[in-house]
């Protein structure tokens, strides 16, 4: 995880202030603790300069400050991102940005740099200026699951600023729209004193239909998101090439399913799914899904450098060595398949952490447990936490009942479930409690900066919740002892994108009660085309926050939006990956589930569907009664516009 910058200013005098706000620069700086370097790249005769700030967390390979240049060129290249495969290829020990940057310093033609972009599978967001031709490239991969941010402002000395991460301030900031590639002239704004920009969007891979050649979604949003006094030229004859394939939307040929109906009497059951995976055609396409999900997950397991390094402090036995994957864990469907899996790549001995967030039950303040910044070391508890420090380092809780919310109970028996499944594996499960008082201390400190542009109600909840399971901190129960505990691991699971493609929200019941099939393609084909301004950005920034802190703790991982998965469960019918006419815990994510049921896992592989801000009980923590979709009045006022 890094933080990228960069400020362009239409003027070749040195600015009054720094070009970077003070707000913006700590913030990028949490992302990328291990090293920061700024650079300024002018010319004088073309009227323009553009200042570089990149801000590196070492994960992967050499270590590689940014913003890099190049000698010869003079090209500068800053990346936020993970190649895990396509046309690029990465080893193990390579750096990818010097590996890229090498690329496009090869690169000919604005038509080679497509086609560079095109060929990357992995999360991104990128800045590269292009000397020779006065360019700025910049974007973010195809579902956007790195964060890129843009703000426009009028005054002639200071235009356009890109940055990872923002601040408040009198200028708007926007997520950069994940549509394409965008591309600014550097030497024609220079001498109209305007922003141009020219968008390369994304297209589908060439077909026999033509239909399905167009540009992929609605591109009137990304003149929205821009001032009247930018300009916009989407150029479709320079496009990219989307690296998933078209949604299947047939709806000929569905299978009857009324003996399963007849036999489940409207309750999930997993004899149903044992009926399912009787079939043979239906049985071979679960094992096509286990194992294209399963080399997703083992592509971003592997690719870390790993150790035999030991964690300080009392631990013993296999829980003393040091994690390196996590995954933010509530028990259910889709948490509980990806830990499997995980299961299946991380080496035996080490560890790996099971994130468990749950906030405060309203007026049980008295019996809350809160997670204060454990140590391993020995500390002081607050006194309002109900846990007592003993001298051994454990913790004394006499009672957790005010954490008690569904996701810790499902929590639990997924724990015990992926215990039966591999009883060699080490799992710490972390208990993460956040109590009221830290919840908006932390909601003001750090999370409405991180959260916003984004200013809904779901934001808060969803940006909160994320925010303190992928800090790591809570406690953990080793041997009988309850003891403090932070996770150092370097990548961060979820399942952020099952939902999205396997119908598993309550919206897609309505939907399909309502439309049909037809209609429930459609609704799947918009979930994903916008999760990118819905979620990704906004958790890659929550997550990523934790660079400072844990200096390892910053990539979050998505195995469900990885090409390969995507195109996998695209080509599929949706009546292969759900059947919504079956009841809740079966219908939704039928796939999913059936994957599960032939993992060995039993009781979760029929858990029905609940959002992370119910799960965590942070919706009802502060008493509200709002709508998701209602701006959050919690979030500082000048945040919300």
């Amino acid at each position: 995880m890094c933080g990228i910058c960069c400020v362009v200013s239409l003027s070749v005098q040195p600015p009054k202030t720094c070009l970077l706000e003070k707000d913006v620069f700590c913030r990028l700086r949490r992302r990328g603790p291990d090293s920061s370097h700024q650079m300024v790249k002018s010319a004088p005769d073309l009227l323009y300069q553009c200042f570089f700030s990149g801000h590196v967390l070492h994960l992967r390979g050499e270590m590689t400050p940014q913003p890099v240049e190049d000698p010869t060129s003079g090209n500068v290249f800053l990346w936020n991102g993970e190649v895990f495969s396509g046309g690029t290829s990465v080893t193990a020990e390579a750096n990818d940005t010097h590996v890229l940057f090498h690329h496009l310093c090869s690169c000919n033609s604005e038509a080679d740099v497509l086609s560079l972009l095109s060929s990357i599978q992995g999360p991104w967001s990128f800045i590269f200026y292009q000397v020779s031709r006065h360019y700025l490239w910049f974007g973010r991969d195809y579902f956007g699951r790195r964060s890129l941010l843009w703000q426009f402002r009028q005054e002639l000395d200071h235009i356009l600023t890109l940055s990872s991460v923002s601040a408040a301030s009198d200028h708007p900031w926007r997520e950069v729209p994940a549509s394409g590639i965008f591309r600014m002239d550097l030497q024609d704004c220079g001498a109209s004193k305007a922003v141009a920009l020219t968008l390369h969007p994304w297209k589908y891979p060439s077909r026999e239909d033509p239909v399905e050649e167009a540009v992929i979604g609605d591109l009137s949003v990304v003149s929205k998101c821009l001032p009247t006094n930018v300009s916009l030229v989407v150029q479709e004859s320079l496009s990219l090439l989307a690296p998933v394939t078209p949604l299947n939307k047939e709806v000929r040929g569905v299978p009857e399913v009324s003996q399963c109906l007849d036999c489940t009497k409207n309750v999930a059951d997993m004899r149903v799914l044992q009926m399912f995976l009787a079939e043979d055609h239906r049985k071979k396409i679960v094992h096509q899904f286990i194992n294209v999900l399963s080399r997703s997950v083992e592509r971003r397991v592997l690719c870390l450098v790993r150790g035999n390094d030991l964690l300080r402090g009392e631990m013993s036995g296999a829980a003393s060595r040091r994690p390196h994957v996590a995954v933010l864990f509530s028990g259910g469907i889709d948490s509980i398949v990806i830990a499997t899996l995980a299961d299946r790549h991380v080496p035996l001995e080490e560890p790996i952490d099971l994130l468990n967030v749950a906030f405060e039950l309203p007026d049980q303040g008295s019996q809350r447990s809160s997670t204060r910044k454990p140590s391993m070391e020995k500390k002081e508890l607050p006194p309002s936490s109900g846990c007592i420090n003993n001298d051994n380092n454990t913790v004394s809780c006499p009672s957790l009942a005010s954490f008690n919310v569904p996701d810790r109970i499902t929590g639990r028996a997924g724990l015990e479930e992926l215990r039966n499944v591999s009883p060699s594996r080490s799992w710490n499960f972390v208990e993460i409690n956040v109590s009221l008082e830290d919840l908006k201390a932390m909601r003001q400190e750090h999370i409405c900066h991180l959260v916003y542009p984004l200013d809904t109600v779901l934001d808060d909840s969803i940006g909160c919740a994320v925010w303190f399971a992928s800090r790591g901190e809570g406690l953990i129960t080793n041997q009988g002892d309850i003891r403090p505990y932070k996770s150092p691991a370097k990548v961060v699971l979820t399942g952020i994108g099952a939902d999205e493609q396997l119908a598993g929200y309550a919206r897609h019941r309505v939907c399909f009660k309502n439309r049909g099939l037809e209609g429930l393609n459609e609704e799947l084909g918009m979930e994903l085309g916008r999760i990118s301004s819905r979620n990704l950005g906004r958790d890659d920034r929550v997550i990523g926050d934790h660079g400072k802190e844990a200096r390892q703790v910053g990539r979050q991982l998505f195995p469900f939006l990885d090409e390969d998965v995507v195109s996998f469960l695209s080509s599929l019918p949706v009546w292969e990956k759900a059947n919504l006419a079956l009841p809740r815990g079966l219908g939704e994510k039928l796939l999913l589930r059936l994957a599960a049921a032939e993992l060995g896992l039993t009781a979760s592989s029929v858990l029905p569907k609940r959002a992370m801000q119910f799960g965590s009980r942070i919706a009802k923590m502060e008493k509200r009664n709002e709508k998701a979709s209602d701006k959050c009045l919690r979030l500082p006022s000048i945040l919300v516009e």
